[in-house]
């Protein structure tokens, strides 16, 4: 199956520095994380929140859910975390 991702919900986890969203294999759900450290690349500011990560996200969502994807198909769990190693 394709992971896919209906549903446009993120959150911000401020213990893990890192947006928390949602993926689907047929009726499976999949916890997916972006790390901050990806969301902070693009940023000038010097302690960005949870606002700035969040913005962040909705404008690279297409690279992250297109690597979360890649991610997943190549090692299937019910979470997929991505971190910098995961956008070459």
């Amino acid at each position: 199956m394709t992971l896919s991702f209906p549903n446009k919900a993120r959150s911000y986890d401020e213990t893990h520095r890192r947006v928390r969203f949602t993926g689907y294999d047929g009726m499976f759900e999949v916890k997916c994380f972006v790390t901050a450290d990806v969301l902070a690349r693009g940023m000038a500011l010097t302690s960005p929140g949870e606002r700035e990560y969040l913005e962040a996200f909705d404008k690279m969502r297409a690279i992250i859910v297109d690597a979360a994807t890649r991610a997943y198909n190549s090692n299937p769990h019910d979470a997929v975390v991505l971190d910098v190693s995961n956008f070459g």
